[in-house]
């Protein structure tokens, strides 16, 4: 082929390349050819053979025309599809339904392509109908420190929670231990052995009020306490429920079951009485704490109440540092036992899914 020959391939794909191309035309003057990929109504992302992904800055755009069908979202919740033009200010959608519509630019809360829009859809139908492995997020709190030497000790404390949250429900699991034990005056011993967990459910009824059920086990070797387990429910209200903090009260009854080493057993009935909550003083730094309160009917007079406090601060986005405090408190608990039991403990967390309080 002659040097004209391979000029005029040479053009003849470009320009076919143009004819089906988008193009954004900018206040400027400017015009970029492309595939128009998405818009926030802040930025328009753009995808060039040349330079890839290049983000359009959405008051820059005064006209877009393209080849492709575009999916435009609009404030009035209408979602209207179909090749674009922009005449007198408004882009002009030719529709395969309704035929040809027009938008105002300031009417625009999203666009997207076909493949975005399907992804847009898929991600929907899975908020509205999330599978039970959809949504996880959590976090592993690890605390050690060892002496040896002069002392001989060991302290660790391991803690974890999982949380599935929706528009929906809560569904929320969680772990603790600690165990600590000393070697420095003669023989090893254990100086703390004590492991907990639970699941919770939260429902909601309305965007404020919601249902809740729960079920907690407890062992603590220096209580005496083989295994506590509560079974509790009730109803609960969303004080408040923004995207930094989130505070919630709730109340209803419990079952206690609680077998220590002794021959003491208690099955009493309790209510329940509690709050919850969580705030992000920045992107880095958050701040949790539940306090719940039973106080038991079957045997008035006696109480106990259950307190939680953490502080993290992120390091990067799956790792942080975190301290806790735990204050555990029963006013009847076996001769010779303290009624207070309290852990502070420090240490790295991991999270995963994203950030779990």
């Amino acid at each position: 082929m002659n040097k004209k020959g391979m000029l005029l391939l040479l053009f003849g794909t470009f320009f076919v390349g143009a004819a089906h191309a988008d193009e954004v035309t900018l206040k400027n003057g400017d015009r970029l050819t492309g595939t128009i990929v998405k818009s926030d109504a802040k930025v328009l992302v753009m995808k060039s053979d040349f330079a890839g992904d290049v983000s359009i800055q959405w008051d820059a755009i005064t006209s877009i025309q393209s080849k492709q069908p575009l999916y435009f979202a609009l404030k009035d919740g209408e979602t209207i599809a179909g090749t674009v033009t922009t005449g007198d200010g408004r882009f002009v959608v030719a529709t395969k339904n309704a035929g040809t519509v027009t938008a105002s630019k300031d009417s625009v809360v999203a666009m997207r392509n076909e493949a975005e829009q399907t992804a847009f859809n898929t991600e929907i139908d899975r908020l509205r109908n999330p599978h039970l492995t959809d949504f996880w997020s959590g976090f592993l709190d690890t605390g050690l420190s060892v002496t040896r030497g002069n002392s001989d000790t060991l302290n660790f404390s391991l803690a974890g929670q999982a949380v599935r949250k929706t528009s929906r429900d809560t569904i929320t699991a969680y772990a603790t231990s600690i165990f600590a034990n000393n070697g420095t005056a003669g023989p090893t011993n254990t100086t703390a052995n004590s492991i907990g967990g639970g699941l919770r459910i939260d429902l909601n009824v309305t965007n404020r009020l919601f249902v809740y059920g729960l079920t907690d086990f407890y062992h603590d070797e220096f209580q005496q306490l083989d295994l506590r387990n509560i079974l509790a429910g009730g109803l609960g209200y969303h004080v408040m429920n923004t995207k930094p903090t989130t505070f919630d009260v709730y109340g209803g009854g419990a079952f206690n079951q609680s077998y220590y080493s002794t021959p003491l057993t208690l099955k009493t009935g309790e209510i329940m009485a509690g709050e919850y909550l969580s705030h992000a003083f920045s992107n880095r730094t958050t701040f949790s704490e539940r306090f719940e309160f039973f106080p038991n009917v079957s045997d008035t007079g006696q109480y106990r109440y259950t307190f939680d406090a953490h502080a993290v601060t992120k390091l990067s986005r799956w790792f942080g540092w975190q301290v806790s405090f735990d204050d555990l408190y029963v006013s009847n608990p076996p001769t010779g036992i303290k009624k207070n039991d309290l852990i502070l403990s420090t240490g790295l967390r991991l999270t995963f899914g994203g950030v779990a309080q």
